[in-house]
């Protein structure tokens, strides 16, 4: 995961190919705790309480914003579903896995 901390995300407008089944199986085992589900990334954060849950999405928000990269977010009382995938490609991408271990990142502070 520190690996991938380190990187930065690249822009993507399309005009690769997403990451075969293999390849995201590949990456994922660098990752703690995250599934994929329909071509998707996904994680369940849990949080204490409301404060908790919405200081998350906030810093999530403004890592996204850094990154140029946007999960969609489930957002309850005290917990967020996040989901990466890379639309210009149709499924998965580097990128996804770059935010992924950011958001752990975030999570661990």
């Amino acid at each position: 995961m520190q690996e991938l901390v380190k990187r930065k995300c690249k822009p993507c407008e399309g005009g690769v190919p997403a990451y075969t089944e293999a390849q995201a199986r590949a990456e994922l085992k660098g990752l703690k705790g995250w599934a994929l589900e329909n071509d998707r990334l996904v994680k369940l954060y849990p949080f204490g309480n409301y404060h908790q849950t919405m200081a998350f999405v906030n810093a999530l928000a403004w890592v996204s914003h850094r990154e140029d990269h946007h999960p969609d977010l489930e957002v309850g009382y005290n917990k967020v579903r996040v989901l990466y995938w890379t639309h210009a490609v149709g499924g998965l991408s580097e990128n996804d896995f770059i935010c992924a271990a950011k958001c752990d990142a975030l999570f661990e502070l």
